[in-house]
């Protein structure tokens, strides 16, 4: 556990910024927040608008920061750059995220080599893995959200699905976060009954439950240009993790030495998340045929990253 003061550094004062901050200070688990936005003013009025809620919750000190913040806190978390549009995917994004990443990564670690960097900005394997190239040392240090946040939406279709609480649903979505991801069916589970023998299963309701999971987001984006509730939620169970030491099991994007097969690319896998960041990954059993999802998914990822500039 943490004895020194709990502080979070957050680059981006957007709809996911912020409100990964106002969750984050919501769920009690840190002493300070630093808002750093290229938008000052933003960042400014969002500060604001957090520290007005903070007579509802537990004491923490919410402020406009600047790189500076970053000299001591523990977390920073990344969520500036450019966000996916109606139409767009989000390897859309690589150019416009990618140099903006680039910048940011260079500044974080001179101001704290040993701090956590946790990567929300999308396509966030291909920028995650940016990162790490860029700092190869500091590979456990740096990691993506990846499909932490795809992981919940399919365990919440399918707790609707079959009526049981999602907590209860155990199943994972592993690879990219985005087009190339894939469910791992082979060892899914609700309540230690393997899903294929759970009352109700139906592989082709399961497929169209993952389908409606995998394209969530364009459906959102469409309607209100933007997801964050749900993803500042996962921020949130990261940062908790980080502080409180707590090796929680989570599929984040984190860099594979040979994952079956598969190396030298950032991409989610089940991935053990502690104070030092990822201290380890599980190597899941994958049947032949999400084994070859898999590489699929790191093709894909790495032929994105060689157009990044």
């Amino acid at each position: 556990m943490y004895t020194e003061k709990r502080k979070v550094t957050i680059i981006g004062a957007g709809f996911v910024g912020s409100t990964s901050a106002f969750s984050i200070i919501s769920s009690q688990t840190v002493d300070e927040v630093a808002l750093i936005d290229v938008n000052s003013a933003l960042a400014k009025s969002q500060a604001m608008d957090l520290q007005h809620s903070i007579p509802f919750w537990g004491q923490c000190h919410v402020k406009a920061g600047t790189y500076s913040d970053i000299r001591d806190s523990q977390v920073v978390v990344i969520t500036a750059g450019a966000n996916q549009k109606p139409g767009e995917t989000r390897l859309d994004l690589i150019q416009k995220n990618g140099a903006i990443i680039s910048g940011i990564g260079k500044k974080i670690f001179a101001e704290n080599p040993k701090v956590i960097v946790v990567v929300v900005t999308n396509p966030v394997d291909v920028l995650t893995y940016r990162l790490v190239s860029m700092f190869p040392k500091k590979a456990g240090q740096i990691f993506g959200t990846g499909t932490i946040l795809d992981t919940a939406r399919l365990r919440f279709l399918l707790g609707d699905e079959l009526n049981v609480h999602p907590n209860n649903v155990h199943a994972y979505i592993m690879g990219e976060h985005g087009d190339s991801e894939f469910p791992v069916w082979s060892t899914a589970n609700i309540g230690q009954v393997p899903l294929h023998k759970y009352p109700g299963y139906s592989r082709r309701k399961m497929d169209e439950v993952f389908e409606k999971a995998k394209n969530a987001a364009y459906a959102i984006i469409a309607g209100k240009q933007a997801t964050y509730y749900a993803i500042a939620s996962g921020v949130t169970m990261i940062v908790g993790a980080i502080f409180g030491n707590k090796h929680a099991v989570l599929p984040v994007s984190t860099l594979l030495h040979n994952y079956h097969g598969v190396s030298n690319i950032c991409l989610s896998v089940p991935s053990i998340v502690c104070k030092k960041g990822v201290c380890e990954t599980l190597k899941l059993t994958l049947n032949s045929m999400e084994k070859k999802q898999l590489k699929n998914s790191a093709r894909v990822i790495k032929q994105a990253a060689k157009k990044l500039k």
